[in-house]
């Protein structure tokens, strides 16, 4: 079972309004299954036809919490923003696993930041913290694999091993990336006031239905995490 994620008081500050659903999935003895639906190319067809009618300004929303830590959202944009780009340019998306094209619809379907996550890979619980500069980010740069830093005062998901995304919502490293179904997967859909809760509770469940498919018989853990005054409030549920 996982404990709620940590939240460090600054966050408050910098996005007082912060909601997000965290969702464990256990595969470790389920089936493997698969999508019945292309779930990314109909999300790809509805970001075209011009997405939900309050995306623009919860993208708008993120553009402006990245400003708050130091970030350039024009230069490195929230993964929302960035999958909704590259739709807009290209008109689809390539299909990468079945699992991160599962949540990349989930992202572009209700434009929100999506972040999908090898649990077993993690040390320690993720904690949503200010970067102090020196922890270790993987990642990869020109094709080679390399290891970095955030800059310091950079919002960043981390572990106890180090950054495990960087700016918030913006890159997630390779170290804790999921490369296939199975396993304990973590799932974090967050979203700012623009986004109305039943919209996130409608992304919680469009992920956990495609991961039902994806892994017939998994347990699924969810949990809402909001900051309010640097304090959290999380409430653990079972769905099964």
């Amino acid at each position: 079972m996982l404990d709620f994620p940590l939240i460090d008081e600054e966050i408050a500050e910098i996005a007082p309004d912060f909601r997000a659903i965290s969702i464990l999935v256990d595969a470790q003895d389920s089936a493997r299954g698969v999508m019945a639906r292309d779930v990314l190319g109909e999300a790809c067809d509805f970001v075209r036809a011009g997405g939900p009618a309050w995306g623009e300004a919860h993208l708008a929303n993120w553009a402006e919490a990245y400003v708050r830590f130091g970030a350039k959202p024009n230069r490195t944009p929230c993964s929302a923003q960035a999958l909704k780009k590259r739709v807009e340019k290209d008109g689809r998306i390539p299909s990468i696993i079945p699992i991160v094209d599962l949540y990349n619809a989930v992202s572009l379907r209700f434009s929100i930041p999506v972040g999908g996550e090898n649990f077993d890979a993690y040390v320690g619980k993720p904690r949503l913290t200010i970067a102090v500069g020196t922890e270790s980010f993987h990642t990869v740069l020109n094709g080679d694999a390399v290891v970095e830093s955030p800059s310091k005062g950079e919002v960043i998901w981390r572990d106890d091993l180090g950054a495990t995304c960087r700016r918030w919502n913006w890159r997630q490293g390779t170290r804790t990336r999921l490369e296939t179904v199975g396993g304990r997967m973590w799932f974090i859909l967050e979203s700012l006031a623009a986004m109305p809760e039943e919209a996130l509770e409608g992304a919680a469940k469009m992920l956990v239905s495609g991961l039902r498919e994806l892994a017939p018989g998994c347990k699924v853990y969810k949990q809402e995490i909001t900051t309010a005054k640097a304090s959290v409030a999380s409430s653990d549920m079972r769905v099964g």
